[in-house]
């Protein structure tokens, strides 16, 4: 099964520096990997190849104009672009441990997509966090009773513990995602709809829900390091509440204004 990761960032370099520094290190890579980018400075695009050079995968880095929040768009994009037969989501604040890659893989299954749990490194911390401290549970552990990370039960990697399903949005993030891309191809991709900070994750789900899949998760594989950040800007919240209230209360799953910008409509 070939895997494509997308990581999206916006004018954080120093914070994706380190992700991509964690990918290269996985014992799994994935088969390509893709920056979804919204909108960065060139101080991002220097960073992504100095990053990867020498990578073991190959990688493109997918921009778009900066005209606020677009993250439904970019990542459309950016999955327009993939060859993968499951996509992985990661944003490009979030450290992965050196097995992440091979946790989502095992974790797929049809009729399900994955979502991944995440360890809040706080923002003191963050300038400190690298991708040493994500693969050493004795250099995890300090952290933990100091305070400098927060949602520390997930921090033991037990594969052995079955997978949680659901039909539940929450703690729906699409900062650790997985997916088969047919999945997101019948739904049509994120809802371009939603522009500005939040919901759009929350709407994608539901209309998986609407197509059939359940939720699958798991508290001790395929966590990843969120590094702090400050709040986005939520000046667009109220909109994009109705828009996935509307979705809610509808038995569609394919929306208009995705991947590809159709009429069409499934129920």
């Amino acid at each position: 099964m070939r895997t494509s990761l997308i990581i999206t960032t916006y004018n954080r370099p120093d914070a994706l520096i380190k992700v991509l520094e964690s990918v290269k290190i996985q014992t799994r890579f994935p088969d390509e990997l893709i920056i979804a980018d919204d909108g960065s400075g060139t101080e991002t695009s220097k960073a992504i190849v100095e990053a990867l050079s020498g990578a073991p995968f190959p990688y493109e880095h997918v921009w778009q104009e900066d005209l606020g929040f677009r993250a439904a768009r970019i990542r459309n994009q950016a999955i327009k672009k993939s060859t993968g037969d499951y996509i992985i989501l990661l944003d490009g604040d979030c450290i992965i441990p050196k097995k992440f890659i091979m946790d989502h893989i095992q974790l797929a299954n049809e009729g399900f997509f994955f979502q991944g749990k995440r360890i809040v490194i706080t923002q003191a911390f963050t300038p400190y966090f690298n991708c040493d401290h994500a693969n050493a549970v004795s250099k995890l552990i300090p952290l933990f009773f100091s305070k400098k990370i927060s949602n520390a039960h997930h921090l033991i990697r037990i594969p052995w513990f079955p997978g949680i399903t659901s039909r539940d949005l929450k703690g729906i993030k699409t900062c650790n995602m997985g997916f088969f891309k047919k999945d997101m191809v019948a739904v049509n991709g994120f809802n371009e709809d939603f522009i500005g900070w939040g919901r759009e994750d929350s709407e994608l789900a539901i209309r998986f829900f609407h197509y059939g899949l359940k939720r699958k998760s798991h508290p001790f594989m395929a966590v990843c390091f969120h590094l702090w950040h400050c709040e986005q800007n939520r000046n667009m919240l109220q909109v994009n509440d109705d828009l996935l209230e509307r979705s809610k209360a509808s038995n569609e799953y394919f929306c208009t204004n995705g991947l590809e910008k159709s009429e069409k409509q499934y129920y």
